[in-house]
């Protein structure tokens, strides 16, 4: 489980170098950045004269910020009706998980982000014109966004095309083509037709919300395509943001404008030209820029597929060190995940769950395999192998994920990150830190569960990328050989585990574990394995 990701910034780093501009030793600083030498002789105010006006002034932005604010409190406030239809009897890819169960499963993660969300799930049997449910038709018609999974029925389309046409955000999905998607007010073309999503808005007079609108539907419609739970959540993150109320954790990506590039042209001239001049380098921004700047799944498999030297030193300067695109996120406050109490029979104790994430190194070439995780980013990748040993320091503690990525150029290639490991409040938890690819990356991780005789454990983890503006949440089921508990009690156990997690089973992405071919595994020389348990 790997984590960090870059927000795009290649649309100005290669302006910076088109436009000749210099930073460092024989590397003058565009013009555009020096001041205006007519500047200082352009006031000619009288000192009270000026007093008087820095005043109004100040009085002026005060009223504006205090408006602002207030704006933004009750934006806080407003709760986000969200309705969902689905077809009766529907059956998702999720695992032939029934559409409607997951749904009603979205609808309790999305009060993970924001308590005032509020979304009722419907199947299409209430849309009979015969025996009319009032309740639910006034719910359905005081959406703020209207969400149609898998309704092919015509008596229910005809029912949504004549109750609906007041609800601004209307998307649909594995639906029947007569309904006709909205957003922001704005109609446009079924799924099934977004080939030539360019030219969908060509006859429209409202032309300042083109660009928009044709950003949200691609990404949403490439996000659904996916087919998991997580971007199913992120669809409807994306339409909240940008037509009924900002979302914090999809704070846009995108620079600032010119205190971007300054801050870049400033500090990290030679980080930039240097990544530009790199192959890979460049590969990975001109990647990332084709990516929205809030879809972590695109961006790091970017990241994954073309990091160097050069990649590294560039976003360590860009966001990490400098913090250009004026990011920030926090560790997720939900799910809060309280670890396993015993194990074999007795309280757990700091020494024994560091001892469990050890697991079967020293045995084995690893302490676990990872056999599915939850997370559509980070945890898909094949053939993961996590190390978690004792450094030689006093109380350290690592953990070294190392695993495999097939890259966008469809390569095969292997990768590792080294974690620093402290012991949380509480036995069984812990806090995580990575430098992946020039970002910072702080986690929580509990461990939710392991068996007596370690044949498998569950591990939770919440984390934020901070300059990235990113965070995230995740699961990883283990086992030392990568596969899947096959005892029915244990089975049912797994499940528990998970649902202690707010996951279900279906959620669970299985990893590729074949063709795993020599992973460049091995801990340093002086560390050290088990404290208090045996393996055997």
């Amino acid at each position: 489980m790997i984590k960090a990701t870059q927000g795009s910034v290649y649309m100005e780093a290669q302006w910076f170098v088109n436009s000749g501009t210099r930073v460092g030793n024989g590397w003058p600083l565009n013009r555009h950045f020096q001041r205006n030498p007519k500047a200082a002789h352009s006031v000619t105010l009288s000192m009270p004269s000026r007093r008087r006006v820095v005043s109004r002034r100040r009085l002026t932005v005060t009223a504006a910020a205090v408006a602002e604010a207030n704006k933004s409190a009750t934006k806080a406030e407003t709760p986000v009706r969200i309705v969902a239809i689905v077809g009766e009897g529907s059956i998702s890819p999720l695992k032939s998980t029934p559409w409607e169960e997951v749904m009603l499963h979205t609808a309790k993660r999305l009060k993970w982000i924001d308590e005032s969300y509020k979304m009722h799930v419907f199947a299409d049997r209430f849309c009979d014109v015969t025996h009319p449910d009032t309740k639910n038709i006034q719910i359905v018609c005081n959406a703020d966004i209207l969400v149609i999974v898998a309704v092919t029925s015509k008596d229910s389309v005809v029912w949504i095309q004549t109750n609906c046409k007041n609800v601004q955000n209307i998307i649909c999905f594995d639906s029947a083509t007569e309904l006709v998607n909205k957003l922001g007010g704005l109609s446009f073309p079924s799924e099934t037709e977004r080939n030539v999503l360019g030219n969908i808005f060509g006859n429209s007079q409202r032309l300042e919300k083109r660009k928009k609108s044709e950003e949200v539907v691609q990404t949403v419609f490439e996000a659904w395509d996916r087919r998991n739970s997580d971007d199913i959540r992120f669809c409807l993150l994306v339409i909240i943001n940008a037509y009924i109320k900002p979302v914090p954790i999809l704070k846009n990506l995108r620079s600032k404008g010119f205190s971007t590039l300054n801050c870049m042209v400033k500090n990290c001239g030679r980080q930039i030209l240097n990544c530009l001049m790199d192959p890979n380098c460049r590969k990975a921004l001109q990647c990332l820029n084709q990516c929205s700047p809030v879809d972590q799944v695109c961006n790091y498999r970017c990241i994954a597929s073309y990091e160097s030297p050069n990649l590294e030193a560039f976003s360590l300067c860009v966001l990490q060190k400098n913090n250009c695109l004026e990011l920030d996120a926090k560790v997720p406050e939900k799910p809060y995940v309280s670890p396993m109490e015993k194990f074999r029979g007795k309280d757990l104790c700091h020494e024994t769950a560091e001892d469990l994430f050890v697991g079967w190194l020293g045995n084995l070439e690893w302490s676990w395999r990872v056999v599915a995780g939850q997370n559509p980013a980070y945890d898909q990748f094949p053939c993961q192998y996590q190390l978690f040993y004792r450094g030689k320091a006093r109380g350290s503690f690592w953990y070294e994920p190392v695993f495999m990525v097939k890259t966008l150029e469809g390569k095969m290639v292997w990768r590792r990150r080294r974690y620093r490991v402290k012991r949380g409040q509480t036995a069984g938890t812990f806090l995580f830190s990575v430098l992946d690819n020039g970002v910072v990356s702080n986690e929580f991780w509990s461990i939710v569960d392991v068996c007596d005789d370690l044949s498998w454990g569950l591990f939770h983890y919440k984390g934020a990328a901070r300059a990235a503006g990113q965070s995230y949440t995740g699961a990883v089921l283990v086992s030392p050989d990568g596969s899947y508990p096959q005892n029915d009690h244990q089975k049912e156990r797994v499940v528990a585990a998970l649902e202690k997690c707010g996951i279900k089973e279906w959620e669970l992405f299985a990893v590729d574990n074949c063709s795993c071919i020599d992973p460049p595994l091995g801990i340093p020389d002086g560390s050290t394995l088990h404290s208090v348990i045996q393996v055997t």
